[in-house]
């Protein structure tokens, strides 16, 4: 494990951007100054193209390796989310370490990982801001303004995974050292963990220049953050702060332009959660010519993860469909969404595990897919190694190209995956109205959740008997709903972190995998990521997390 960390220098170099000079890893002692770089033709839209050209990966940390976690973006949003209680990782192999909490400190390489692809994509933003100055001409505004609403995306993430304690629980809680475009290399040997209010503060400035700069924007497609974008973002931020009239009104203003998918939508078979839509507000894009789709057969991708429909007969790729690795659901997550919510399509039924020959269940399967066999073959895998069954398999994520790309990998995982839906807005306004007048925001969550199904009545999620925690019924009802909204897209450990919950693992019929079946009535420690131990060798301001310490065994199964 310890054997893939990078030496500080290397990251050191890659974080850095002064104000004097762009530094490149490689040769280190040859650079360009920022105006050799900015007069250059076309670098400085070069520049802004690089901040989101990674985003899927493209073996960012590994160039030599083939790592099945060295996915960029998608790669975090499974690491969080499976560290909670609603997806189930079943088989030991690529991501059990994020879900049996071992090998997270800071000694391993799991704890480079994020240093790496987020102080690189956060270089690329202080690169562009850098070239830009303070007074960008007409040309580099909306260039700028890209770079600084990825740079608070970027540290938004970071702050709420190495933060102990929330924004709103304890504003001097450490987060993450900022480097921007003004932070200079010798800064960097001494560079402490900016505080909840420090980070916090930065990022909405970022998005106030953000929003400045962005004003008169209109992208081609959805691969780069427009205003909408920024109003989103602050949306999020002001969540988290629990700035409650601000988180309202970004949320709302974000809405503006988009449409809430159709429950069709949500479930088509050729286009579910592959291709933007009039929902989607931030994507991005695998294309044919990535790293992750031409080598190792498309395997290292998020496509091979997420998307169960590749034919086994002809391609034989795919971790989830061929390999017994699926990201399951949890089941009593599962249980809980009625039959009438059209998000419950997403996911096979467990009852079918119960049916009593391979031909039942194929016969069931098919309201699922065109093909219900590599269904069934998909759940044999899974099954055939005791873990989760066919019940509560993923179709939320379908193969991209249709037919041709359940046929072959090459066309099928070559996908977009959403980062910023309006659906999250609407649960936003709804928090945040709520968190103001509980009526108001009761009416807004019920509009939204009708949405989704026609029959939902507000009441039924929000017990808190149901949940570990203490943050009333409204809050929990929202926190349901994110739940399943937005399953699989990262949000998990977010919410968790931010509401104060811990999580139920155990329970009876859980399909949790054996000896990780953990109750934990606070938020769990492993959810507080560690600084790899180069970053606070070389850094020596920079303190660090403690090791988490994962529960040992079972817990014992907690009654609903």
């Amino acid at each position: 494990m310890k054997n893939k960390i990078l030496s500080i220098i290397a990251v050191a170099t890659l974080m850095t951007t002064a104000t004097s000079c762009i530094k490149e890893i490689e040769p280190q002692s040859n650079y360009a100054t920022v105006g050799q770089v900015a007069n250059a033709p076309g670098a400085f839209q070069n520049a802004v193209d690089a901040i989101t050209a990674t985003l899927t990966g493209q073996f960012v940390y590994s160039p030599s390796d083939e790592y099945l976690y060295d996915l960029g973006i998608p790669a975090f949003y499974l690491e969080r989310d499976i560290m909670g209680q609603d997806i189930v990782y079943p088989y030991q192999n690529w991501y059990t370490y994020w879900y049996t909490a071992q090998y997270l400190g800071p000694s391993y390489r799991f704890a480079q990982l994020p240093w790496t692809y987020y102080y690189k994509w956060i270089k690329s933003c202080n690169e562009v801001i850098s070239m830009a100055g303070d007074e960008p001409t007409e040309k580099q505004k909306n260039g700028a303004g890209i770079a600084y609403a990825m740079r608070a995306y970027f540290y938004m993430d970071l702050a709420r995974m190495y933060c102990q304690k929330p924004y709103a629980v304890d504003k001097n809680d450490v987060t993450v050292p900022i480097v921007s475009e003004k932070t200079s290399v010798s800064d960097l040997t001494s560079n402490p963990r900016a505080t909840n209010q420090e980070i916090w503060d930065f990022i909405i400035s970022d998005l106030d220049k953000a929003e400045e700069y962005l004003a008169n924007y209109k992208r081609s497609d959805i691969l780069t953050p427009d205003q909408s974008v920024v109003y989103g973002l602050k949306a999020r931020a002001y969540l988290e702060m629990e700035d409650w009239a601000n988180a309202e009104k970004y949320a709302k203003l974000a809405q503006n332009g988009y449409t809430i998918m159709t429950a069709d939508q949500y479930t088509d078979w050729e286009t579910g959660f592959n291709t933007p839509n009039g929902a989607w507000m931030l994507g991005m894009q695998y294309k044919s010519d990535d790293p992750q789709i031409l080598r190792n057969d498309a395997d290292s991708s998020w496509g091979s993860l997420m998307c169960i429909e590749i034919n086994p007969k002809v391609s034989g790729c795919g971790y989830a469909a061929n390999y017994g690795q699926p990201f399951c659901i949890d089941r009593h997550l599962y249980e809980t969404i009625p039959a009438t919510d059209c998000r419950k399509k997403c996911y096979i039924d467990f009852d079918i595990d119960n049916l009593p020959s391979d031909a039942a269940k194929v016969e069931a399967l098919a309201a699922y897919s065109n093909h219900p066999d590599w269904l069934l073959t998909t759940g044999k895998a899974v099954g055939s190694k005791g873990y989760c069954g066919v019940g509560g398999l993923p179709l939320k994520f379908r193969t991209a190209g249709g037919e041709a790309g359940r046929d072959n990998q090459y066309v099928g995982f070559v996908v977009a995956v959403p980062m910023m839906r309006v659906e999250e807005m609407y649960l936003i306004e709804a928090e945040a109205a709520g968190m103001q007048d509980e009526a108001r925001g009761k009416q807004l969550l019920e509009k939204f959740a009708k949405t989704r199904d026609a029959n939902y009545e507000y009441g039924t999620h929000g017990s808190e008997a149901y949940y570990n925690g203490s943050t009333g019924q409204f809050r929990n009802e929202v926190w349901w709903q994110r739940r399943v909204e937005l399953w699989g897209e990262g949000f998990a450990t977010f919410d968790i972190k931010r509401l104060q919950k811990g999580i139920i693992r155990s329970y009876a019929g859980t399909n949790h995998t054996d000896q990780y079946q953990w109750n934990v009535q606070t938020t769990p420690e492993w959810m507080n990521w560690c600084i790899v131990q180069t970053e606070t060798n070389y850094n020596t301001a920079c303190t660090n997390n403690p090791d988490p310490k994962a529960p040992e065994g079972n817990s014992a199964p907690y009654a609903w």
